[in-house]
This record gives structure tokens, C-alpha cells and sequence, in this order.
């Protein structure tokens, strides 16, 4: 599958000034997680980005895409909270605990087509608000490419390409959480990682001669749509909830490789 990424009518020898930006593209959608907006520029999620977000085994991934869900829901936005790994209750226990109020869209669809025809649902339903589709996590999506239900490691790289395809079709927003290895490198396919507009990364610091050392950190590597390499040091409040703890310049411990 080759991502739909041209544009419709476009004839050769045009100067790219005749070109006209979709007014959707013009704007950003803010989290409010202001440190999250702020490590992708400052301004919030480009309409139409697909997000890959790693981290190791509790690095606290799945948390943070529950705060996210959370706060976007709060800010008028339409959050689907996709779930592949734990069940509604397991999902809904740990809300509770976290003290999310305002609370998102949940679904537990592991086929991507099924995903989507919620997606469609809640985009009819909610005309003019934005949508981000929050997947946990992509090793579990069933792109429907074998009949028997089996998936492999290319399910992942079409999974995330069908996302990416609908999220450039109908401006939405997706973040599908990816896991890492031992050495801390992504846990699947390069494609995967051309596919998407940015990934983002979780991870705490174990190396000792860093001045982080045993913190965790969260750094945007690659951004098509604004700045990267910026990287937090990330501390939890009383709830439980990821707050920024501080801006840590430079700091290039375990950051994943970005193409």
C-alpha cells in the first residue's frame, strides 16, 4: 500500500504558489497538556498528523494517552480512546484512579476497519469538532489483510498506513502507541515510522552520568508539521498524572532514531 499523499488534479509544470491550502491545514488543535502542545511547537496537533508514540514497558504511555484523551474531550474536541490490550473495565478502573472528570469516546475494536466506522459515526455526529483517534496499541490492529484474523509485523506497517490514509482524508488527528525493544529501539517496521508525521517518545533515563538519570522523558524526534527535538522531564501529581517537571535541553540519552 503506497499512502495517499498527492494531490487531486494537480497537472505538471504547476508553480506551487497556484496551490491552495485547505483552510483545515490552516489551523492546530491544542491537547491542553501544555507540555505535550509545546513539544510540538508550541501550538498544538496539525489536523490530518498521524502520531507514533513509543515507550517501553511501564514508561506510562498508556497513561499519558488517557490524560490526553481526557484533557482533549475537556477542550471541545472529540477523543475515541481505542482500546486493544486491556478490557473497558481495566480501562475504566484506571480513570478512576487517575481522577479523570471530563472522560473521552471509548471503543475496543481490534479490526481497522471497525475503528474507522466509529470514527465515521463520531464525525457525523459532531460536525465541525475535532477528532483524535487514540489507538492502544498498534501491534494488536487487524488490518483485515488475512482472512483467518492472523497478524504479523507488516499488519502493523498496513494498519498504520489505513490510519494515516483516513486521517489525510477527513483531517483527523491519530496517535497509535508503539512499543520499543531491550535497547530501546522501535519495536517494528522502518515503515512505519515514514508513515507517520511524528513520533513522539516516553523513557526513562538509565543512564547513570546523566543528569536525569532514573527520571522519565518525553521528546518529539521527528515533527513534519513544526519543531522537534524538544525533551521534558516529566514528574506525576498526586493522581497520578504526567505533569511537566522541566525542559531539558540537549539531553540525548536512549531518544529514539527518527528517518
Amino acid at each position: 500500500m503506497t499512502l495517499n499523499v498527492g494531490v487531486k488534479n494537480w497537472s505538471q509544470g504547476k508553480n506551487i504558489i497556484e496551490l491552495d491550502v485547505p483552510p483545515e491545514l490552516e489551523k492546530t488543535a491544542l491537547t491542553g497538556v501544555d507540555w505535550f502542545d509545546d513539544a510540538l511547537g508550541g501550538e498544538g496537533v496539525t489536523p490530518s498528523s498521524s502520531i507514533l508514540f513509543t515507550g517501553g514497558a511501564g514508561a506510562g504511555k498508556t497513561t499519558l494517552c488517557l490524560q490526553l484523551a481526557n484533557s482533549i474531550t475537556k477542550r471541545g474536541h472529540i477523543a475515541l480512546f481505542n482500546t486493544g490490550e486491556e478490557s473497558l473495565y481495566q480501562v475504566r478502573k484506571v480513570t478512576k484512579r487517575l481522577g479523570i472528570k471530563d472522560g473521552f469516546v471509548a471503543g475496543q475494536d481490534s479490526k481497522v476497519s471497525d475503528l474507522l466506522k466509529h470514527a465515521d459515526f463520531l464525525r457525523k455526529k459532531n460536525n465541525g469538532k475535532q477528532l483524535f483517534i487514540i489507538h492502544d496499541s498498534l501491534q494488536t490492529l487487524d488490518d483485515g489483510f488475512y482472512t483467518n484474523g492472523a497478524i504479523n509485523s507488516m499488519s502493523q506497517v498496513r494498519s498504520t498506513e489505513i490510519v494515516t490514509d483516513y486521517c489525510k482524508q477527513h483531517y483527523s488527528i491519530g496517535i497509535l502507541i508503539g512499543q520499543i525493544n531491550k535497547s530501546g529501539d522501535f519495536a517494528g517496521k522502518m515503515q512505519i515510522k515514514h508513515a507517520v508525521d511524528v513520533h513522539a517518545h516516553l523513557w526513562i533515563d538509565e543512564e547513570k552520568k546523566s543528569d536525569t538519570w532514573g527520571e522519565r522523558l518525553f521528546t518529539v524526534s521527528k515533527n513534519r508539521f513544526g519543531c522537534n527535538g524538544k525533551t521534558y522531564v516529566l514528574g506525576l501529581d498526586e493522581k497520578g498524572l504526567w505533569e511537566k517537571g522541566r525542559f531539558q535541553p540537549g539531553n540525548n540519552q536512549k531518544r529514539p532514531s527518527t528517518t
